[in-house]
């Protein structure tokens, strides 16, 4: 019987240390993917387009959803960006918001978030549904959806 006991308070103690440690990890990839995130912001707050594209993988796999458009590959979603923002004034101060971060594996994530533009003229805002992998680089966006409201 104390055998028995023994074991099973055995496996309590281990599966509280494999799940303090999982909730350790996961905290872990949420602080890195929201440094990611707040790099971009930064970037994109000083006009360095090139150093937002950093928080997206460089890869020809890289996806990126806006309105009805596909644009596929890092190089053409940093010239669809380029294109699109060629200004301080269309850039505006970029924010991001209300964000879920949810692990779908041990290397990928799933990003619900509000993005924001504050510009003298107006102030676009939508969502972003996101989906970062954990590559050699860091935290990287592979899938980016955004919506305009």
């Amino acid at each position: 019987m104390r055998y028995r006991i023994l074991t099973a308070v055995s496996l309590l103690l281990l599966l509280g240390v494999t799940s303090a440690f999982s909730q350790t990890k996961a905290a872990k990839n949420a602080k890195a993917i929201q440094d990611v995130l707040d790099a971009q912001c930064a970037a994109w707050n000083r006009g360095d387009i090139e150093g937002f594209m950093d928080g997206y993988e460089r890869s020809e796999k890289t996806v990126f959803v806006g309105g009805d458009n596909v644009t596929r590959g890092w190089q053409t979603v940093l010239d669809r960006y380029k294109r699109n923002y060629d200004s301080r004034e269309k850039m505006g101060t970029l924010t991001f918001s209300d964000l879920e971060i949810t692990p779908i594996g041990n290397d990928s994530a799933l990003i619900l978030m509000r993005w924001h533009l504050q510009r003298a003229k107006d102030e676009p805002h939508g969502r972003s549904t996101l989906i970062m992998r954990r590559t050699k680089q860091g935290w990287k966006i592979v899938h980016d959806h955004s919506s305009a409201a």
